[in-house]
């Protein structure tokens, strides 16, 4: 009985390396089959309902881990900031007020508490007149934003949460 020399071949290959290349098969296969969060997310009427068709440019460069990390340190990065320049803030915001109630106290400064009336009562009326209309400036900040995080939901969420993380530490 004659061989051809595939056969030939394929019978002087170790067995392990023919296992080896069905492992690769299946796992290409089963690779394949795994269905990409961002792709399933698309599809899906809820998720369009909510955050728009289009993920944005950032969903279609970077994975989903790759997003979350980004943004979960950025996020760790602002919250830390801001928790630190916020506590100088109040500190010295808190330090002045401390100062000046004592210069008032001790008789350095003298409030003329009639024109203080006077003035709150001015702002008062104008923000009662202004109370119905938001400024355009804000409406278009507003939108912008709304669009920026829908576009990019999963970088904006790992902020959100870094964010979050960095006040805490």
């Amino acid at each position: 009985m004659q061989m051809t020399a595939d056969v030939q071949a394929s019978e002087d290959r170790p067995a392990h390396s023919k296992m080896a290349n069905s492992n690769k098969e299946l796992e290409e296969e089963l690779y394949d089959k795994v269905v990409d969060l961002t792709e399933y997310a698309k599809r899906q009427r809820w998720w369009n309902r909510l955050f728009g068709k289009n993920s944005g440019p950032v969903a279609e460069k970077y994975s989903v881990a790759t997003q979350l990390a980004i943004g979960g340190v950025s996020g760790w990065c602002a919250g830390y900031l801001f928790q630190k320049v916020g506590k100088l803030a109040a500190t010295s915001v808190g330090g002045g007020l401390l100062l000046l109630q004592i210069a008032n106290n001790s008789g350095y400064i003298q409030v003329d508490w009639k024109r203080v009336e006077k003035d709150v009562n001015k702002a008062k009326k104008q923000l009662k007149k202004g109370t119905n209309q938001a400024a355009p400036e804000l409406n278009t900040f507003f939108e912008k934003s709304t669009e920026f995080v829908k576009k990019n939901i999963v970088v904006t969420s790992g902020f959100v949460g870094g964010f979050l993380l960095g006040l805490a530490s």
